[in-house]
């Protein structure tokens, strides 16, 4: 989810903590313990530092391990011991158990996003998509909003945001089942279909489709049980030719194609260098597929400039190959 659901997320939280008599009961505890989420609800999104170095080092780790089964319990524990450290004299164990809520939550909710996390690494490195909630979803982030609103009126924060988990959680039951409803009616127009990606949309009803079948890629949306296509492409796999090979030793595509599930690739000679150029198909937005790597070489095979990251014009993309080349 985005930076502002998980922060409402972590307020909520902390209000639902209320229901605890040992936080209820406790002025220093409830703030406490109301630190401890809003840190828990953002903690596994520190990574995002990484863009200080590169895009590659970023998208190569972003949701990787700060989302793993061994952070799910490290965050909390520095949760806990940060707090108790300045505030020796609250119950540690109640505030792990809500940092640890927290942390677990924001980690959980991340699965349902098209991103996805490595949530069961180190036993598995496989990213876990499920692709049922947008990164922003509306209903989600209001409902936490208006729970907030309440409490400020003077409505009891842990019964009130209770009742809207409950709620949450037969939403997402229905964004499942929703999603589920879509591949159906894509396979059934495909049957020979290997692999469907199914990316959630700020709307409802409307879905982004990659479709892959055995010999062709064809992007479209679902809109009203509707099927619309945009375009579609030949499926050809990553050949093993010089070109390709030495592009993908570049860092930049080497984390594209660590992270990207379904793409198009093309090789195009250019002036001086041979442009090879991967496009995620799973993010379109106005006609346009912002999320891309490229890798320009010269005549000797040798990388002379990369780039990997979300650019929405070809005008911003060869200004950031060309700052990388200078």
């Amino acid at each position: 989810m985005d930076t502002g659901t998980h922060i409402v997320m972590g307020i909520a939280l902390g209000g639902l903590a209320t229901l605890d008599p040992v936080v209820a009961n406790d002025p220093i505890m409830q703030s406490s313990v109301m630190f401890a989420t809003l840190i828990g609800s953002q903690a596994p999104d520190f990574d995002t530092v990484l863009k200080l170095r590169n895009n590659a080092v970023y998208i190569r780790n972003h949701r990787g391990v700060t989302h793993s089964i061994p952070a799910v319990f490290a965050w909390p524990i520095l949760i806990t011991a940060g707090i108790t450290f300045f505030v020796p004299q609250v119950q540690w164990q109640t505030l792990f158990l809500w940092a640890f809520i927290a942390v677990f939550l924001h980690v959980f909710v991340d699965i349902f996003n098209a991103y996805g996390t490595q949530a069961l690494r180190p036993i598995s490195y496989r990213w876990i998509a499920l692709g049922a909630i947008n990164i922003f979803d509306p209903f989600i982030f209001f409902a936490h909003l208006g729970g907030i609103a309440m409490w400020a009126l003077g409505s009891h924060p842990g019964q009130t945001f209770l009742l809207i988990y409950v709620v949450l959680f037969l939403y997402y039951l229905w964004r499942i089942y929703e999603k589920q409803r879509v591949v159906k009616h894509a396979r059934k127009l495909h049957p020979n279909a290997t692999h469907i990606f199914v990316s959630p949309t700020i709307r409802w009803f409307q879905w982004h489709l990659v479709i892959r079948t055995p010999d062709r890629l064809y992007v479209a949306e679902s809109r009203q049980n509707k099927i619309n296509y945009f375009e579609h492409y030949s499926f050809d796999p990553i050949p093993d030719n010089p070109i390709i090979n030495a592009a993908k030793t570049d860092p930049n595509l080497d984390a594209f194609l660590s992270f990207s599930p379904t793409y198009r690739w093309e090789i195009e000679e250019k002036d001086d260098v041979t442009e090879v150029r991967f496009v995620d198909l799973r993010y379109r937005s106005k006609g346009h597929y912002p999320f891309v790597a490229i890798v320009q070489l010269d005549e000797h095979l040798n990388v002379v400039s990369s780039y990997t990251g979300w650019v929405f014009s070809e005008e911003t993309l060869q200004k950031k190959l060309n700052v990388v080349t200078d």
